[in-house]
């Protein structure tokens, strides 16, 4: 059983709780649905200064943390630089997948030849220069700057930060890349369940941003997730158009999600605001072989 860094025994795959050996392959990554469900990787915006902080206000979420209970942290943020679902994400599901295979629990650091880490970051063999070297540091530089932030609102007691990933190296040299974690983050996965993320779809709606996204919130809900309001998906985007054209994009990214088979949905209204219903959602999509 593979007991690396980031995961536990059990995981929800295609719905179902299973203690099963976990498999990262180059169909799927397995996701804490958490970071999912936030606005962590969203669309690029030209609107967004390049380096401009981004804070998420996860108190609600990450409070349940046994760390948060015990220091009695109700004021808990994650700020950076913001990550877009495009590179960045490609990314992090490289880094998931790399302390999936190579995590141990006595050690918060892991070595991989860069060739089989860009693999895992959904790169093929031929796009590996010197430009996607630069641009997959970058990304993990961007990785470091996410700070999970911990404090209490009545500003007593200890104020905590760490983050997203600690450190990163990549040493063109020998090829490699080398990768370490904060061992209290482990925590943050147990909140809620993870998911087997399909890459298919992700790979597939390439080129718009948006609908990727929207996949990977749409992924991370439970089967039988209640009808989604257009705000709610608006503030998981994190757009900065207007509110008009915002659910545009949010209409065509559903359209795409629905022409490549993922999903069966219909629109209604409440008032002056659209809702989301999803009849069917089809979590086994990948590509065929």
């Amino acid at each position: 059983m593979n007991n690396g860094f980031f995961f536990e025994d059990s995981v929800i795959i295609d719905g179902d709780s299973t203690h099963k050996p976990l498999t990262v392959t180059s169909q799927s990554s397995v996701q804490p649905a958490i970071l999912l469900r936030l606005g962590v990787f969203v669309p690029n915006s030209r609107a967004i200064k390049k380096g401009s902080e981004h804070v998420i206000d996860v108190s609600e979420s990450f409070k349940s943390l046994e760390f948060s209970r015990q220091e009695g942290y109700d004021d808990i943020r994650i700020r950076g630089e913001r990550l877009n679902i495009s590179t960045d994400f490609c990314v992090w599901m490289g880094v998931i997948g790399a302390f999936s295979k190579y995590g141990r629990p006595d050690s918060n650091e892991i070595t991989l030849p860069f060739k089989e880490f860009a693999t895992l970051c959904a790169y093929e063999s031929r796009q590996l220069n010197h430009r996607l070297r630069t641009q997959i540091f970058n990304s993990l530089a961007k990785l470091g700057t996410k700070v999970v932030q911990f404090q209490r609102k009545d500003g007593e007691g200890k104020h905590f930060f760490t983050h997203l990933l600690k450190t990163a190296l990549m040493d063109r040299v020998q090829d490699t890349v080398t990768l370490e974690a904060d061992p209290r983050l482990r925590e943050l996965y147990r909140i809620d369940y993870k998911i087997l993320l399909r890459k298919h779809p992700y790979n597939i709606l390439k080129g718009k941003e948006v609908a990727q996204t929207l996949y990977t919130y749409i992924a991370s809900l439970p089967d039988g997730f209640a009808p989604i309001s257009f705000k709610r998906i608006r503030e998981r985007l994190l757009l900065t158009s207007a509110v008009f054209e915002q659910n545009r994009l949010i209409k065509a990214a559903l359209k795409a999600l629905a022409e490549i088979g993922y999903i069966e949905y219909f629109v209604t209204k409440d008032g002056k605001e659209n809702i989301l219903h999803v009849q069917k959602r089809n979590k086994k999509l990948k590509a065929l072989v």
